[in-house]
């Protein structure tokens, strides 16, 4: 009887080995006697015990978290920046054959294109240029990893940590911007408002009814004023007949 039985526990342990069941998400990459032979799943998959070898890979998409990276700025700036890749298998041949641990690799790369790229932008492009800073990193991870039977998907800029120091020159730089501003604005409506009285001084002088007009509206604003205090502006035409009477009968 226990001639029958060792036979027995061998193929059943043989067929337990030989079984492998993978899920949907997952592939097999098979390799008879160390060589390439194909990629298999999902679902049951029968393999022959010591002369065949499978690798299984993971298709769905990883999330790897990039540490903060110390980047120097173009404007000579050090900020400590963090991001999130986004990346999935493509090809599993690729990905078990061409590179030894395709996860770890990525991860490298991630950190070295970060700073790569960032160190040739301004302070100002990383705070507010992001969208365009995420597709140049995403692009070159791409096409750095395509080798490998990788598909980066997405690159997202988590953070931007400035030192202290920076922060508030930064804000006294916004500063000194608003105010420059200010005072840029209070030019513009002096210069504007100074060209309005130009234009209105050269209508009054062409109609002296206009100019009657106004002097009427300011004898009406100066007596609706509570004020002991009365002036009386004089016509400019009745200055000058004052000023040609004191010439004519001045002395030869």
């Amino acid at each position: 009887m226990y001639a029958y039985l060792v036979p027995i526990v061998i193929i059943i342990a043989l067929i337990a080995a030989s079984v492998r069941i993978l899920p949907e998400y997952k592939r097999g990459v098979v390799f008879f006697l160390g060589r390439f032979q194909r990629v298999k799943g999902p679902g049951l998959l029968l393999i022959i015990p010591v002369i065949q070898k499978m690798e299984t890979v993971d298709l769905r998409t990883v999330t790897l978290d990039v540490p903060g990276q110390d980047v120097i700025s173009r404007d000579n700036v050090t900020v400590r920046v963090n991001a999130v890749v986004y990346f999935r298998v493509v090809d599993p041949e690729k990905a078990i054959i061409q590179i030894e641990n395709f996860g770890m690799a990525t991860s490298q790369i991630a950190q070295t294109t970060l700073r790569s790229v960032l160190g040739k932008h301004d302070l100002d492009e990383m705070l507010a240029e992001r969208d365009r800073l995420n597709d140049d990193i995403q692009e070159i991870l791409d096409a750095q990893t395509e080798a490998w039977g990788i598909k980066v998907a997405n690159v997202e800029i988590k953070q931007v940590d400035i030192d202290e120091n920076m922060v508030r020159a930064i804000a006294r730089q916004a500063e000194a911007e608003r105010e420059r501003r200010a005072k840029v604005i209070a030019a513009d409506g002096e210069l504007q408002a100074s060209q309005k009285l130009v234009e209105a001084a050269d209508v009054m002088s062409q109609n002296p009814a206009a100019l009657q007009l106004r002097y009427l509206q300011t004898m009406n604003d100066m007596s609706s004023r509570n004020s002991s205090t009365i002036f009386f502006p004089l016509p400019l035409e009745l200055t000058k007949i004052f000023e040609q009477m004191s010439g004519g009968s001045r002395p030869e």
